[in-house]
C-alpha cells in the first residue's frame, strides 16, 4: 500500500495556493486606466484610475523621469457598480495635485503599496491669459474603430497638445458587456489621457443607467459629476454641457431647467470678464444644425437644442447669441462640417473677403468623426446655404488659442495620412463684453 503525501507536501501546496492567491489580488491593485484632468484651479491637475480591490489612493512625482519620485499627494476612492446584470465592482480612485509651477514637465505614478502604475509624464497647464493653448477635439470615438487614435497618441506624445476635448460618446458604449466595454476603451486612450487633460462632455451613447458609467469614470470641474462645467483656458472660457437633458429626460426634466439657469449665470460672468478672457467656446454632443442625410436632432428646422421645449423654453441658441459666444464645438454627426457664422438659418459673415474676421454670429464645428462602429455618416446630396465646408473622412480637429484676437482651426483627415483638409482663423480685434444683437 503506497504512503500518501506527507504533511511538508500539503505545506507547500498551501503556501503556492496563498502566494497565487496574494499576486492575484495584488494584480487587482494595479492601477489601470489612469488619466488626467483640469480641476479648473490653477497649479493643479487632477489624477484618475481604476481598481479592482480597496486600495488607498496615492501619487508620487516629481521632475526627474529616473530616481525617486519626491512628492506626494493623497486622494480618495468610491465603489462604482455597473449597471449590468453581472453588477461588476470597481474602484474609481482621484487624487488632485496642487502647487504645480506652471508649464513644468512632471513624472508620476500612481497607487499604493498594494501595487503602483508605471510612470507618466504630463505638463502643468499655464496659468493666466497671456498664452497659446493648443488642443485636439473630436468626439464619437469607439473601442472599436479608433481611427483616429494612433496619430492622436504619437502627437500628445509629441508634445503638440496641451488638452483634449472629447465632444461626447465614448467606447460605444461604456456600458456594454457588463462595462468590460468601457474598461477596454480607458485602457486604450491611456497613452493619451495620462499625458495632458482629458476633458469631456457626455453624449447620447453614455445614457445608460443615467450616465453611471460617464459620471463615475471622469472627473471634471465643479459638483455635476461632469454633466456641465467651464474652466479657463488661456485667453479663453471653455464651457461643457449636456445636450442630453432634453433627450432623456425621464431622469428629471428640471435637469433642463436647472443646466440653463447655469449656463446663463456663468455667460453672464465670462462676458463680463472678456478684458481678461475674450474667447468664449462650448462644446456639447449634438448639433444645432447639420446637413446630414439622416433625422437626427440637427436636421429638423426647429431643433430641440437650438429652440428648446415647446413655448421655445430654455432654448439655447438665443442664449449663445446674447452673449456673443464665439466658438461652439459638437459631434454626434460621424463626419466633419464647418458652419458660416449663422443666427437662425442666416448667414453673418463678417464681410465677403473675410467672413471669420468680426462675424455677426457664432461659429459652429461639427467634428465626431474620430472613428467608431457605426462608421460615417454621409451627407445630404445639396450642402445648405449655411454649411461651408463638409468632410466625410475620419479625423479631428486642431485647436489652437493664439491669442485673445486670432483663433486657429484645422480639420486633420486620417483617410489622407494626416492632411489639413480644413483651415480657419477666427480673428476679432475687439476686446470687451460682447453681444451679436
Amino acid at each position: 500500500m503506497a504512503a500518501g503525501p506527507s504533511p511538508s507536501w500539503f505545506c507547500l501546496l498551501f503556501v503556492f495556493l496563498l502566494g497565487g492567491a496574494r499576486a492575484e489580488g495584488s494584480q487587482k491593485a494595479i492601477p489601470e486606466q489612469i488619466h488626467l484632468s483640469y480641476p479648473g484651479e490653477p497649479g493643479c491637475m487632477t489624477v484618475m484610475w481604476t481598481t479592482w480591490v480597496p486600495a488607498a489612493s496615492e501619487v508620487q512625482f516629481g521632475l526627474q523621469i529616473g530616481g525617486i519620485l519626491p512628492l506626494r499627494a493623497q486622494g480618495s476612492s468610491s465603489l462604482f457598480v455597473d449597471g449590468g446584470i453581472l453588477r461588476r465592482k470597481m474602484y474609481m480612485h482621484r487624487v488632485t495635485l496642487r502647487g504645480l509651477l506652471p508649464g513644468v514637465q512632471y513624472v508620476y505614478r500612481c497607487g499604493s503599496a498594494q501595487g503602483w502604475s508605471r510612470r507618466f509624464r504630463f505638463r502643468a497647464l499655464k496659468s493666466g491669459p497671456s498664452w497659446s493653448p493648443r488642443l485636439a477635439v473630436f468626439g464619437d470615438m469607439g473601442a472599436d474603430n479608433p481611427q483616429a487614435l494612433p496619430r492622436l497618441r504619437r502627437e500628445t506624445q509629441q508634445g503638440m497638445y496641451d488638452a483634449i476635448l472629447h465632444v461626447g460618446d465614448f467606447a460605444y458604449n461604456m456600458d456594454q458587456d457588463n462595462a468590460r466595454v468601457g474598461d477596454t476603451f480607458m485602457r486604450l486612450i491611456e497613452p493619451v489621457a495620462a499625458s495632458v487633460p482629458y476633458m469631456t462632455c457626455p453624449g447620447n451613447h453614455e445614457e445608460r443607467y443615467n450616465f453611471s458609467n460617464y459620471r463615475a469614470r471622469f472627473s471634471m470641474p465643479g459638483d455635476t459629476e461632469g454633466l456641465w462645467y467651464s474652466w479657463d483656458l488661456g485667453p479663453a472660457h471653455i464651457i461643457s454641457f449636456s445636450t442630453e437633458v432634453y433627450f432623456f429626460v425621464h431622469y428629471g426634466r428640471h435637469l433642463i431647467q436647472k443646466q440653463f439657469r447655469w449656463l446663463e449665470r456663468d455667460l453672464q460672468k465670462a462676458n463680463n470678464n472678456r478684458a481678461m478672457r475674450p474667447w468664449i467656446i462650448t462644446m456639447g454632443h449634438r448639433p444645432m444644425y447639420c446637413s446630414n442625410a439622416d433625422l437626427d436632432d440637427c436636421t429638423r428646422h426647429e431643433s430641440i437644442v437650438r429652440k428648446g421645449l415647446s413655448g421655445g423654453r430654455y432654448g439655447l441658441e438665443d442664449l449663445f447669441y446674447n452673449y456673443g459666444v464665439d466658438l461652439q464645438l459638437w459631434a454626434h454627426e460621424h463626419s466633419y462640417e464647418r458652419l458660416w457664422p449663422i443666427y437662425d438659418y442666416q448667414v453673418y459673415n463678417g464681410s465677403r473677403e473675410s467672413p471669420y474676421t468680426n462675424p455677426r454670429g457664432p461659429i459652429h464645428i461639427i467634428t465626431g468623426s474620430a472613428g467608431c462602429e457605426e462608421l460615417l455618416t454621409p451627407f445630404s446630396p445639396f450642402p445648405r446655404p449655411w454649411s461651408a465646408i463638409r468632410v466625410k473622412e475620419y479625423g479631428f480637429t486642431r485647436l489652437h488659442i493664439l491669442n485673445g484676437t486670432h483663433l486657429h482651426l484645422q480639420q486633420v483627415s486620417d483617410d489622407q495620412d494626416g492632411k489639413i483638409v480644413d483651415d480657419v482663423w477666427l480673428v476679432r480685434p475687439k476686446r470687451g463684453r460682447r453681444t451679436y444683437l
